[in-house]
């Protein structure tokens, strides 16, 4: 305080400004697309990423690669995503994903899948620093976006050299750097280690925003966090699929000590109306309808008997027939208590790589 007058820390990324300890979208592969986005942005996401695009995809013109580059003004900030191994094809990579506007660019240097890792690209790059560097350098010339990176511990418990990384990345223009706290060879297992990314945001030498990411699953661990490892903000991610109201539970936990009761039923099929009707419209209806079938079990979590409803829903074929099921739901629940579920941190390696 001074005076009567609180100060307020915002949190720069080149000229992106966030509010104080912001809360980070993770790019989440086959998670992370507009119309999941959507719904994350309305209940407190501050800075959203697309899923991981491949630089050599891009380069080809590959459909697949080009449709994830679409972004839209309601989301941001936004943040475009690519991953590569050749210092050539990410410069240029980043030259077309510059054409598209987005507010930042990210490096992926931390998808452990083998599909990728053993390539030679995303948390693969861990195993050769120097080349980590190139590449960021490639990326950081070729640009005039502001270059962030995600990446992990290192790429086992003998390699955890994220002390070296941080400040050798922002010693060639990273503006800001998100740390997953696992190795690779962890994927998802045991218990995300944050002792390293606080050593890292400790460093004196360190004055870009560094973001923690792994196992925030609750308004209550978010604060305990953010006080006991001092990053600048979170990046959540396997905690928002099926339940993107833990970004506005935890603004409001951390503002207040207070826990926000769970969201209504009303609250929960408009959302997943939203989800539904952005999917059909980005993707079609049959990939559409298709693709929402994985998502209505996370958003219905903690209503007594769905199963039979959620058969019912993963089997229509059309969205006017998804929602009518959605509005029985929220006639046969109207006026029900909502209890608080656990959120479960799905192992979703392949499905969700990041």
């Amino acid at each position: 305080m001074r005076g009567n007058l609180q100060i307020i820390d915002l949190v720069k990324i080149g000229n992106i400004t966030l509010p104080d300890f912001p809360l980070l979208l993770a790019p989440m592969e086959d998670v992370s697309d507009p119309p999941f986005r959507a719904v994350c942005k309305d209940t407190g996401a501050d800075l959203m990423y697309t899923e991981f695009i491949s630089s050599e995809g891009l380069i080809r013109d590959a459909i697949k690669s080009r449709k994830k580059l679409d972004i839209f003004d309601y989301e941001r900030p936004i943040g475009i995503q690519i991953f590569g191994g050749d210092e050539e094809s990410l410069s240029m990579a980043a030259k077309i994903v510059d054409v598209t506007n987005p507010d930042l660019l990210d490096i992926n240097f931390g998808c452990p899948v083998k599909k990728v890792a053993l390539k030679g690209a995303g948390a693969g790059v861990l195993k050769d620093i120097d080349l980590m560097v190139r590449l960021t350098d490639a990326c950081v010339k070729a640009t005039n976006l502001p270059v962030t990176v995600k990446t992990r511990l290192g790429w086992d418990e003998q390699t955890k050299n994220i002390e070296e990384v941080a400040e050798r990345l922002q010693d060639v223009g990273i503006k800001a750097l998100s740390i997953h706290g696992r190795t690779r060879c962890q994927m998802y297992k045991g218990e995300a280690d944050w002792t390293l990314i606080a050593k890292v945001k400790n460093n004196p030498r360190i004055h870009i925003p560094i973001f923690g990411n792994g196992d925030i699953d609750s308004p209550q661990k978010a604060l305990e966090y953010k006080h006991r490892y001092g990053v600048d903000g979170i990046m959540i991610g396997r905690a928002a699929i099926g339940y993107p109201w833990i970004f506005r539970e935890i603004k409001h936990y951390v503002q207040t000590g207070e826990l926000l009761p769970p969201p209504t039923v009303e609250e929960r099929v408009a959302v997943c109306k939203k989800h539904l009707r952005g999917s059909v419209a980005w993707k079609g209806p049959i990939v559409g309808i298709n693709e929402m079938r994985g998502c209505y079990a996370g958003y219905l979590k903690g209503l007594p008997n769905i199963r039979e409803y959620r058969a019912r829903l993963v089997v229509l074929k059309t969205p006017e027939e998804v929602e009518t099921v959605l509005d029985e739901i929220q006639t046969a629940y109207a006026g029900i208590e909502m209890q608080r579920a656990p959120i479960e941190l799905v192992n979703y390696h392949e499905k969700c790589p990041l």
